[in-house]
């Protein structure tokens, strides 16, 4: 978006040529985020579809760092799943990677969370059975 649209209000800025290179659907997503104060210039590209900018709008409303998935080259499942990893604090490196299907992707979060779980469980056992030496 050109310097010049930076001062305008959310009405003016839909009037814009920027604005209307966007189909109505992109349109809705920038406008949300215009009203939440997010950056829209981190997904306002018309190479994103409307539910690519809506995963990358999720993520900057629970401020994650969405420039490990705002990239082309993720398709809508592949930003939910990485996303998901990143809420969930898991180790998103391991399968941010446009070479992975979303449902690889999947597989690898999912094993990711069940072992974090797992390892949470065995030190809570841990920290009983030492209390239990101890006293």
């Amino acid at each position: 978006m050109n310097k010049i649209y930076n001062n305008l209000n959310i009405d003016n800025l839909m009037k814009t040529e920027w604005f209307n290179q966007f189909n109505k659907e992109q349109q809705k997503e920038i406008r949300y985020g215009l009203e939440d104060n997010l950056d829209v210039l981190i997904y306002a590209k018309t190479e994103f579809d409307w539910e690519q900018m809506n995963t990358i709008r999720f993520g900057l409303i629970v401020n994650l760092d969405v420039s490990i998935y705002a990239k082309v080259e993720f398709n809508k499942y592949q930003m939910f799943y990485i996303r998901e990893g990143l809420r969930e604090n898991l180790d998103v490196s391991k399968y941010a990677k446009p070479e992975y299907t979303w449902q690889e992707m999947k597989v690898i979060r999912d094993e990711l969370f069940n072992n974090r779980k797992i390892a949470k469980k065995t030190k809570r056992k841990l920290k009983k059975w030492i209390r239990y030496i101890i006293t």
